[in-house]
């Protein structure tokens, strides 16, 4: 519950709207958007990769799978995607995997991939496996300001 009082105070310190929604405790982004009857397309799932040693998340819609290739190219260098291990002590007061894609406020790198741009609204874990935030992706890309790529695949 940490991580979406923080959501919350820094949502509301920007003036955004944002709706905040409970489901019983699931662990994928496919099973949240079925218990909330969101479209995958607009919940947003955070994949772990690293680069270099330093971690970066990667943010696209619940159906779409990391395209690591592409990755590769976009960021230039090798991309591997990051365990569990390695990355919970980078996001203090989350449950490990309902991480929010909000990494600017852990000092991470954020990528969008271009599909879930396509949206009005979006749907993700809010730091637990049962709570979640619906809001605008044009105020989460205004807060986060991520590098938007297209690096996922169906």
């Amino acid at each position: 519950m940490a991580m979406l009082k923080t959501l919350e105070t820094y949502l509301n310190q920007n003036k955004v709207k944002y709706q905040v929604l409970s489901h019983s405790v699931a662990y994928t982004a496919q099973e949240i958007a079925a218990l909330e009857h969101v479209p995958g397309r607009k919940m947003a799932k955070v994949v772990m990769v690293k680069k270099d040693g330093r971690s970066v998340m990667a943010v696209l819609p619940s159906i779409y799978r990391v395209d690591l290739e592409r990755l590769n190219k976009i960021l230039g260098g090798t991309v591997e995607l990051e365990t569990e291990r390695e990355f919970k002590g980078l996001f203090s007061g989350c449950e490990t995997g309902a991480e929010p894609p909000f990494g600017n406020l852990f000092d991470v790198d954020v990528w969008v991939d271009t599909t879930l741009t396509e949206n009005d609204d979006i749907v993700f874990n809010a730091g637990t496996h049962k709570d979640t935030v619906r809001m605008r992706y044009e105020d989460f890309a205004r807060l986060v300001k991520p590098t938007v790529a297209e690096f996922s695949h169906h």
